[in-house]
């Protein structure tokens, strides 16, 4: 695709040396050059996720999406087919869709009047008769992305036609993610319109914080931690058992659990977790699920979950819910952020009422961890962009974990795929993003 051929920015020099030795330089959290062959070799070419088809219950119902700054319209079209179109008109290019949801037959462009209905052909244009007479509207309906998929009702695009199949982007990583949205033969949920905030921060902050990095929980998070938030298993160290880091396919996750003898199913009641019977997951995937009280990860480049045990209040029981978000860069330095709350389609309608609140306290835009994570994530973004950083070639520590820093054994029986470590005393999961990262820089 065009742009493929752009030099590297001069900051990328050694990188590769530095990746191997857990180093990474400051500048590529907020430099344009890093930022524009960001969006060139990684946003055109990789797997992206615009939505959940349980936002648009109804056939011909809409939602407008971005990728980086692109406009697309998500759209449940009139033959029950779900699409993503490119939001310009194929006459002048003016956007066809000015709202962020709603339900149509069609749209019509507000410049000159073209009109496409909500399967993205175009069905008229004015003076048909008399200036388009032989207009081919096949040719000329809405563009679409070149590749869609649909993985559990969430669903993926891909802005190359040449990019390779999303199952393949996928890999192992499948057995990790089934386990979040295949619980349950209904599946997960989406719970009201997903929240969107502005970060000063870069995008790959977010992205490899959800990757797994457990060291600065008991920092950052202190002051939810200590006032009874979540559970007590929370407070111990990183390096405690019953944690577990793994790796595969360019993506991360990290899992913290009970021991073998308690069920958890992240705190959802029984009335929830019954529905979980394991007709969509294997015994052991369904037994990871069993124990789980916290899943976060992250799926290359931007879309990153959280399965999750909160309280929003001292005196009530915790109470689990899945968050799922896309880091959307939109500058170099600033990130727009789109969170969604999910939960078991089977779950009754006041459980889903309560995992929304829950979720929302947590990691909504005024959730208790997610002040505390931006209130540090900017300062990342302006150290980033000084004349001492570039000058000096700072250099930032990715190193916790490495060999012959920490344990690097694979846990004894554990059944999944990928590189895994059995504790989350590790950097292993930022390290695997950003060595993807890096290929993806440099792939030809």
């Amino acid at each position: 695709m065009e742009g493929r051929q752009s030099p590297m920015p001069a900051c990328l020099k050694g990188i590769e040396e530095d990746l191997a030795n857990g180093l990474m330089p400051l500048t590529v959290f907020n430099n344009d050059e890093v930022y524009q062959l960001e969006m060139q070799r990684i946003f055109t070419r990789t797997w992206l996720f615009i939505g959940h088809v349980s936002e648009l219950p109804n056939r011909g119902d809409f939602v407008a999406r971005s990728i980086g700054r692109d406009p697309f319209i998500f759209m449940h079209g009139a033959d029950g087919v779900f699409r993503v179109f490119f939001n310009a008109c194929r006459h002048r290019g003016a956007k066809v869709c000015r709202v962020d949801s709603g339900n149509v037959d069609e749209f019509v462009c507000p410049f000159h009047g073209w009109t496409f209905n909500n399967k993205g052909e175009l069905t008229g244009v004015p003076a048909r008769k008399s200036g388009y007479k032989e207009l081919d509207f096949v040719e000329w309906g809405l563009y679409q992305v070149p590749k869609l998929a649909n993985y559990h009702g969430l669903i993926f695009v891909a802005l190359d036609p040449d990019a390779s199949s999303f199952e393949e982007h996928l890999g192992d990583y499948k057995w990790y993610l089934d386990i979040q949205f295949a619980l349950s033969p209904k599946g997960m949920v989406v719970l009201g319109e997903p929240h969107r905030w502005i970060a000063d921060a870069n995008w790959k902050q977010g992205a490899e914080n959800f990757c797994g990095d457990s060291s600065h929980t008991p920092t950052t998070h202190k002051s939810a931690l200590s006032a009874g938030m979540v559970r007590k298993e929370f407070l111990t160290s990183p390096g405690q058992k019953f944690r577990v880091h793994a790796t595969c396919a360019g993506h991360s996750i990290s899992i913290r659990q009970v021991d073998e003898n308690t069920t958890a199913f992240w705190d959802y009641p029984e009335e929830v977790y019954r529905h979980f019977d394991g007709s969509r997951l294997d015994k052991s995937q369904l037994d990871v699920a069993r124990r789980g009280i916290n899943h976060n990860g992250t799926l290359f480049p931007n879309f990153s979950f959280l399965h999750f045990s909160f309280t929003d209040s001292a005196d009530r029981p915790a109470a689990g819910f899945l968050s799922i978000r896309v880091w959307q860069p939109i500058a170099p330095g600033k990130t727009e952020i789109w969170n969604w709350i999910m939960a078991p389609a089977e779950a009754p309608e006041d459980y889903k009422t309560r995992a929304y609140n829950v979720g929302m306290s947590s990691f909504g835009p005024s959730g208790s961890f997610e002040q505390d994570d931006l209130a540090l994530w900017p300062g990342i973004a302006q150290t980033a962009d000084t004349l001492f950083a570039r000058t000096n070639r700072i250099k930032l520590n990715y190193q916790m974990g490495l060999d012959g820093m920490g344990d690097t054994h694979a846990p004894f029986g554990w059944p999944g795929p990928g590189h895994v470590l059995p504790t989350s005393a590790t950097e292993g999961g930022p390290r695997t993003f950003q060595r993807h990262w890096y290929h993806w820089m440099t792939k030809p």
